[in-house]
């Protein structure tokens, strides 16, 4: 008997480890992931002191912002409507980084669905570019003070 109670176990595992690597298991992983933490962070204010969230490690050491401070703070925003608030946490993950973020999922999502895997492959040049956009806002927002 236990020879068919391990076999059993070791076929759940074999079927496991097949649905982790279908196409829609990342997308739905992603999702999944995505609505806890807003489910989370929406009865959570970032704005106030105290709350069970983490803090910047850059901003912590340096008491400079990253480019992605004031991230939580967007996304608590934009949970309950307020867009202007999420403008001013972080305008350029909310104009550049949320669509980034949409359309590579929108595309993971798609290409799951007809059972391919989708795996973006920046060019140097596209590279080039986020890093420097990066750059600048992070030197922009910290000299505007």
């Amino acid at each position: 008997m236990a020879a068919d109670g391990g076999a059993a176990a070791g076929g759940g595992l074999v079927r496991l480890r097949a649905a982790l690597r279908h196409p829609l298991a990342l997308p739905a992983g992603l999702a999944a992931f995505a609505a806890a933490g807003a489910a989370y962070l929406y009865r959570t204010n970032p704005h106030q002191p105290g709350q069970l969230l983490p803090r910047c490690p850059l901003e912590w050491a340096t008491g400079l912002l990253c480019p992605g401070c004031g991230g939580t703070r967007m996304t608590y925003d934009l949970l309950h409507g307020d867009v202007v608030a999420a403008f001013h946490d972080n305008a350029a993950m909310l104009l550049l980084g949320l669509p980034a973020a949409a359309y590579l999922f929108t595309r993971m999502l798609r290409e799951g669905l007809r059972g391919r895997h989708y795996r973006p492959e920046p060019t140097r040049l596209g590279t080039a570019a986020i890093v420097a956009t990066a750059l600048v806002w992070t030197v922009g927002r910290n000299v505007a003070g």
